[in-house]
């Protein structure tokens, strides 16, 4: 019965540590897509090369500035209209707020995360 007992007992650890490992996997599968979708956010993205979007986003985050970043948008955003005419493209007239999410302090904010306030799925009485 014992031994019974603790061969359970590891199959059950086994099995939720792989669950673990699995649930880890999907949650940096699924923080890789969220990045992936911010960064497309880039106005005009549709127009630019991978390249270009690149220097764009590498540009923002070395503004040391709110003004900086912003004038870096419009500069941008005047470029990505030009090349739209040209191609035939239509944009939106404005350029996404704070240019889609990108500089410093774009990540999580408070409660978005697994610490008091958060998500998290601890015990509780719901909400």
């Amino acid at each position: 019965m014992r031994r019974e007992t603790l061969v359970l007992s590891a199959m059950i650890s086994a099995l939720l540590l792989s669950a673990g490992y699995a649930l880890a996997a999907d949650t940096e599968s699924a923080k890789e897509k969220a990045q992936t979708q911010k960064q497309e956010q880039v106005y005009g993205s549709q127009l630019m090369t991978r390249q270009e979007r690149i220097e764009y986003r590498a540009k923002i985050r070395a503004a040391t500035t709110a003004e900086e970043r912003e004038q870096i948008r419009n500069e941008h955003h005047e470029q990505m209209k030009e090349r739209a005419k040209a191609r035939g493209v239509t944009l939106p007239d404005k350029p996404p707020v704070n240019g889609g999410g990108m500089g410093p302090g774009a990540g999580m904010g408070p409660g978005g995360g697994m610490g008091p306030g958060g998500g998290g799925m601890g015990p509780g009485g719901g909400r």
